[in-house]
C-alpha cells in the first residue's frame, strides 16, 4: 500500500481484493473519494436546502459530504441501481475545488517568471465556459441544444495558473449563454464565487464584459484576438499583431489559454465526459462532472509526474474537445459604466506596457 497526503487528504493506493485492478481512496474526516482508472467515476451530492436553483456549484454551504464510487463504464442498469450503489454523505468538496488562501495577494509564478506576461501581474486566473455531452429525454432536448448542435451540459469554471479548477458551476442547459451564467455566479453570494479584490482580475474572452475584476480583449471587426487568427497569413508580417490593441489581444489570448488547456487535460482523462451513458440521470451527469474536476485537482496537487499535465504545460498544446470561439455577450444590470471605464483604462495601460516590453526585447 502506498500512502500520500495532499492538502490534508490521505491517499491509499491498494489492490482490490477480488480484482487485478488497483483503486485509490481519498479520505478525510469530512469526505471520501474512491476511484479506479479502469472504471467510471460516479459522484453523488445533495444541493444546499437554501438554494432553489437546480444548478449545482461547489461551495461549503451547499455540500457537506460527497462520495465517489466505482461502477462499470457501461453505466448502471437503472437510476435506482445507481442510487442504491452509493450512500450519499455530506462532504467538504470546497477543500478540493477552491483557490489558494492567498490567491488575491500574490503574483502567480507563471506570470512572475515570464517577462511577456508580467504586464498582467494582477491577473489571478481565467474564466470560461465549456460543454460536455448530455443524455436527456427527447422532450427536454431543445433547451439543451446550443451552438454545438447536440444536447450538452454547460459548465462555468475558473482556473488558476497551476491548471487547477478554483470554482465550478455545472448543470446549465447547453443553450444557456456563458455570460448569463457568469452574471448569476457573481450575483449569488451562496455560491462563494472567488471574487477578485483590489486591482486583481481574471482574464475572460470577448463574450464576457470588460468590467472591474474581469479583463476582456479589445473587440472590433478588424481586430484579431484568438491565437489561430494570428497563425494565418503567408508571411510573418501578415501573422504579426498590428498595433497596441492586437498586440495586447495576442498576449491576453495566450495567457487566457490556460483554461483551454486545463479543460483539455480534464476532458482527455475522462472518456465518460465524451459519451455520457443514457442510464445516468441528468443530476448524476452533473455530479460526474464535478467529481472528475475534483480528482483532476487532486492529481495535479499530488506533485507526481503526470503525462497529461506535462503535455498541457506547453503553450503549444492544442486540446481537443474545447472551444476557442467568440460568445455573444449578455448585458448585465449589476455593473456600472464606471466599472467599465475603469477596466478600459487598465486595459489601455497594460497594452502600453506590453508594447514597451516588446520594444525592449
Amino acid at each position: 500500500m502506498v500512502k500520500l497526503n495532499v492538502d490534508g487528504i490521505s491517499v491509499h493506493l491498494r489492490q482490490h481484493p477480488h480484482s487485478s485492478l488497483s483503486s485509490i481512496s481519498l479520505t478525510t474526516s469530512l469526505n471520501l473519494f474512491s476511484l479506479s482508472f479502469n472504471y467510471s467515476i460516479i459522484y453523488h451530492s445533495y444541493i444546499c436546502p437554501i438554494s432553489t436553483n437546480k444548478h449545482q456549484a461547489i461551495d461549503t454551504a451547499a455540500y457537506q459530504r460527497h462520495q465517489v464510487l466505482l461502477l462499470p463504464r457501461g453505466g448502471p442498469s437503472s437510476s435506482s441501481d445507481f442510487s442504491k450503489s452509493i450512500t450519499p454523505q455530506m462532504s467538504m468538496s470546497a477543500n478540493i475545488i477552491k483557490p489558494s488562501a492567498n490567491y488575491n495577494d500574490e503574483v502567480p509564478a507563471h506570470i512572475l517568471n515570464n517577462p511577456r506576461y508580467y504586464p498582467f501581474k494582477d491577473c489571478i486566473g481565467a474564466i470560461d465556459g465549456t460543454h460536455v455531452r448530455a443524455s436527456v429525454r427527447l422532450k427536454d432536448q431543445t433547451k439543451y441544444i446550443g451552438r454545438k448542435g447536440y444536447a450538452t451540459q454547460n459548465i462555468m469554471a475558473v482556473c488558476d495558473f497551476n491548471m487547477c479548477f478554483t470554482f465550478v458551476w455545472a448543470g446549465w442547459e447547453g443553450s444557456a449563454h456563458d455570460t448569463r451564467i457568469f452574471n448569476e455566479a457573481l450575483r449569488r453570494p451562496e455560491l462563494l464565487f472567488p471574487h477578485p479584490t483590489g486591482d486583481k482580475y481574471y482574464v475572460v474572452d470577448a463574450g464576457y464584459p470588460n468590467t472591474k475584476g474581469y479583463l476582456a480583449p479589445y473587440k472590433g471587426q478588424n481586430i484579431r484576438y484568438h491565437i489561430p487568427e494570428f497563425q494565418r497569413g503567408q508571411s510573418s508580417a501578415m501573422r504579426a499583431p498590428r498595433g497596441p490593441k492586437e498586440t495586447f489581444n495576442y498576449h491576453h489570448s495566450s495567457l487566457r489559454n490556460i483554461i483551454e488547456r486545463t479543460f483539455g487535460v480534464w476532458k482527455a482523462r475522462w472518456a465518460l465526459l465524451r459519451d455520457m451513458h443514457v442510464n445516468y440521470t441528468y443530476e448524476h451527469q452533473v455530479s460526474i462532472v464535478i467529481a472528475s474536476m475534483a480528482i483532476h485537482n487532486f492529481v495535479k496537487k499530488c506533485g507526481m509526474f503526470d503525462e497529461a499535465f506535462n503535455t498541457a504545460q506547453q503553450e503549444s498544446y492544442n486540446p481537443r474537445g474545447t472551444s476557442d470561439e467568440l460568445h455573444e455577450e449578455v448585458p448585465s444590470t449589476n455593473r456600472t459604466d464606471d466599472d467599465g471605464m475603469l477596466m478600459a483604462a487598465i486595459r489601455d495601460a497594460i497594452a502600453q506596457d506590453v508594447m514597451e516590453s516588446r520594444r525592449r526585447t
